[in-house]
């Protein structure tokens, strides 16, 4: 075999050292961001059935997670309300006194040194279960960008550093950046739901935020799984509206979305490591089927290969726990 000219790529294989010299990606505690569901009452701490692990929290739970996101080194979190009462509008997405509102007020002021990121949408807060007003049956875009608006702005106020439009009514980037700027807060960066599929894997998540429709579904307004030159109009859509972060969601599915948003927009690229993607993995471990650890960092890894800068996933805590153990 002497004489035979070939490559020895295994070279740079042979130890731990070498590997970890030539990585090519590395996956920090830094990139992730973590979802929590707070919902109103006192000590409320349920655990949503289909996401072992995640919980539905009360306000006066919230301090407690929030230390734990420090204690480990996790920088930001990304807060989704369950509100008490809904209505056809949503009222209460956009309430002073909201679950989220209070919600962020309360993080500022006891944990001010992380990132608070709001989702800004009407479904957990309509009785129909839609992102928008329905009227005779229809969704209708333009009288729903106004409520999303006033959700935004509301959310700012209550001392959100990044408001995150996850509706997909069409021009929402463009009429939240508005509004933010006509309110005063200018300042206040957009992290665009820009690509959101209408996908199978919402299911866990609906279970948590109690958001399902309650007739229909929502493939007129998110996009349709098969298609991926839609995602990169949607994507440059709302970099032109003012946009500062691009999601792509779900992200095990389309990581192929994620390089391409990556490689055509400058801007930074979120996967959202969905509910459903959580819950397959939690099954499978809990069956003894798989290493749940291997699997969730070679699974993270996976997105920042594929160009994500940040990863929104249920398993931030126990990823940063696992980063620092390697290290």
């Amino acid at each position: 075999m002497s004489d035979m000219e070939f490559h020895r790529h295994r070279r740079l294989r042979r130890s731990s050292g070498l590997r970890a010299m030539v990585r090519e990606n590395v996956l920090r505690k830094e990139d992730l961001i973590y979802p929590i569901f707070v919902v109103e009452g006192e000590k409320v701490k349920n655990e949503v059935p289909s996401m072992p692990g995640v919980h539905q929290v009360s306000l006066d739970f919230l301090k407690e997670e929030m230390d734990t996101l420090e204690e480990h080194g996790i920088l930001s979190v990304i807060v989704f309300g369950v509100p008490a009462h809904k209505d056809d509008c949503g009222t209460e997405a956009y309430a002073e006194n909201g679950i989220v509102q209070k919600a962020i007020r309360q993080i500022k002021e006891e944990n001010p040194s992380l990132t608070v990121i709001a989702d800004t949408c009407l479904c957990q807060y309509t009785d129909h279960g839609h992102c928008g007003i329905i009227e005779n049956g229809v969704i209708l875009n333009d009288p729903s960008l106004e409520l999303l608006t006033k959700t935004a702005v509301s959310q700012a106020e209550a001392g959100a550093d990044i408001i995150a439009p996850s509706n997909m009514m069409d021009g929402f980037t463009a009429a939240i950046r508005k509004g933010l700027d006509e309110a005063g807060y200018s300042d206040i960066p957009v992290m665009s739901y820009a690509v959101k599929y209408a996908s199978a894997f919402y299911g866990p998540f609906r279970d948590a935020a109690h958001s399902s429709p309650s007739f229909g579904d929502r493939k007129t307004y998110q996009m349709d799984p098969p298609n991926r030159l839609e995602a990169l109009r949607e994507a440059k859509s709302d970099v032109k509206e003012g946009a500062d972060f691009l999601i792509v969601k779900p992200a095990l599915s389309y990581l192929d979305i994620v390089r391409d948003v990556k490689n055509e927009t400058g801007l930074p690229v979120v996967a959202y490591n969905v509910s459903g993607e959580y819950a397959m993995i939690k099954a499978a471990a809990q069956n003894g089927w798989i290493d749940e650890k291997e699997v969730v960092m070679e699974k993270l890894t996976s997105m920042k290969r594929a160009g994500a800068d940040l990863i929104v996933t249920y398993f931030a805590i126990d990823a940063a726990k696992w980063i620092e153990e390697d290290k």
